[in-house]
């Protein structure tokens, strides 16, 4: 089996005609019909139903076809990583987050580090679900997390970088949007979207609220459907500030609480080389010099 192959069988994938999918890959249709044949051969199962009108995936191939894709979209990416590493840069550090607003200032501290160590290349990872379990295998060099999360991880170095406030959501019309803090009773009688893996702080003044019994609640499964029920008057929440994109959208307001959520990066303890403690450093230090900064 070979890279182009699966290229071949991707297009014929997107096309379903032997001849257009030809065309688009520059080849002949003889030769994109032997080459698929042999892959199909290869693999022990047909990946495409051929009849007079051109061809249907089967089953089993409609699943190959996506893995074929997957595989040639990282294979890119590597190839690319790769060109712009070996054109450049001598050594590489991988940092991975669930997004981008977890580390606002991660651009800030790439561009900084760059005027030190242009040699050293920063790659961001933002995998919004097992991003710590690629860390812990070993792929990143860096990762955020709030520090609750890798209590129990003992091979792992910590550098706390801030504490993460709660702050209440809602639309800039909402009159909750002119106060400068959300106290309990500002809420009452309003609907609360929780859940969607909040963090064992959040989830504590969640169940104070609804235990009250001055609010009323539904789930909601994750943080970007939460906005969206948001935007569409289903309710308000409550949220870390490190969701926080600042883009201007909604209004972020602090909710009083004695709850805070401490957040870090996390090397790992075998991970010695200067440049990357270096990295660290550079972003501790210029979250130092933004005390002020709704976080």
């Amino acid at each position: 089996m070979t890279t182009k192959q699966l290229a071949y069988a991707a297009e014929l994938a997107k096309t379903l005609n032997f001849n257009r999918a030809a065309e688009n890959l520059f080849i002949s249709q003889p030769t994109l019909t032997y080459q698929i044949k042999a892959l199909e051969d290869e693999i022990g199962f047909p990946i495409f139903d051929r009849s007079g009108k051109g061809a249907a995936l089967t089953p089993a191939g409609e699943q190959f076809c996506i893995t074929a894709r997957n595989v040639l979209n990282e294979l890119n990416k590597a190839i690319e990583n790769g060109q712009n590493f070996s054109s450049q840069y001598k050594q590489n550090i991988n940092i991975c987050m669930p997004l981008r607003s977890a580390v606002y200032f991660l651009p800030q501290a790439i561009s900084e580090f760059a005027k030190l160590h242009p040699e050293i290349s920063i790659t961001p990872y933002f995998i919004y679900s097992g991003y710590l379990d690629r860390f812990l295998a070993g792929d990143m060099d860096i990762a955020f997390s709030l520090e609750q999360n890798m209590k129990r991880v003992h091979e792992v170095r910590k550098h706390h970088l801030f504490d993460s406030r709660i702050y209440l959501i809602c639309k800039k019309t909402d009159k909750l949007a002119r106060k400068k803090m959300i106290r309990p009773q500002d809420i009452s009688g309003r609907t609360l979207m929780v859940g969607g893996g909040s963090p064992t702080e959040l989830r504590a003044v969640q169940q104070r609220l609804i235990q009250s019994g001055n609010i009323r609640y539904f789930n909601s499964p994750d943080h970007n459907t939460t906005l969206t029920n948001v935007a569409a008057d289903k309710g308000i929440c409550l949220a870390p500030g490190f969701l926080n994109d600042h883009n201007g959208e909604f209004a972020w307001i602090p909710y009083e609480c004695e709850e805070i959520m401490p957040c870090a990066l996390f090397t790992h303890k075998s991970d010695n080389r200067d440049f990357v403690l270096g990295f660290v450093r550079t972003v501790q230090e210029i979250y130092k010099g933004k005390t002020g900064f709704d976080l």
